[in-house]
């Protein structure tokens, strides 16, 4: 009876633990869109503002497409994101191979909870862009955020590869 009632207890112990999490071998990445507060695409920006490469592609801009940024920031700013996602609409018909407006409509389209479109919208982005640098680790932090989203535990840790392979370490000056 003694033997019986330790077992019991211990099982109880054990149980009760690994509910908590403590008896767990790998990280906990389930989506963390869920809890209160958390902003998808502040954690996509920030991976880009992260990124301290020694590469930073600025394309030369058209007037017009710039002026359509422009008003798309002020939209999404003001919580008017279809207003923003039809303006870098436009902008993107100017200059549909600009990889850079393709990343803000990505995270507009991640506003609007259009997830799919996110994550098509960020690999076009980073298909055309540099593939290095701030731009580069917002395209792989999207996708990382998408997966999230779609409960692919796997292929956000893949996207978190790619957000390190990123980075491009400059020379080393003395």
């Amino acid at each position: 009876m003694r033997f019986l009632y330790r077992n019991a207890t211990l099982l109880v112990a054990i149980s009760l633990l690994a509910g908590c999490g403590i008896l767990a071998t790998t990280p906990d990445t389930t989506r963390h869109s869920s809890v209160p507060g958390y902003d998808l695409v502040a954690a996509i920006r920030a991976a880009g503002d992260r990124e301290k490469s020694i590469i930073d592609v600025n394309p030369l801009r058209d007037p017009s497409v710039t002026a359509l940024q422009d008003a798309a920031q002020r939209d999404e700013q003001t919580g008017k994101y279809a207003d923003a996602a039809a303006r870098l609409d436009q902008a993107i018909r100017l200059s549909p191979t600009s990889p850079d407006l393709l990343q803000e409509r990505a995270e507009i389209a991640v506003r609007l909870r259009d997830f799919g479109a996110a994550e098509k919208l960020a690999h076009q982005s980073w298909s055309l862009g540099p593939k290095l640098g701030p731009l580069c680790a917002r395209n792989w932090q999207t996708v990382v955020e998408m997966r999230l989203q779609a409960s692919d535990v796997a292929g956000a840790q893949t996207a978190r590869k790619w957000v390190q392979q990123c980075h491009k370490a400059g020379i080393p000056r003395y």
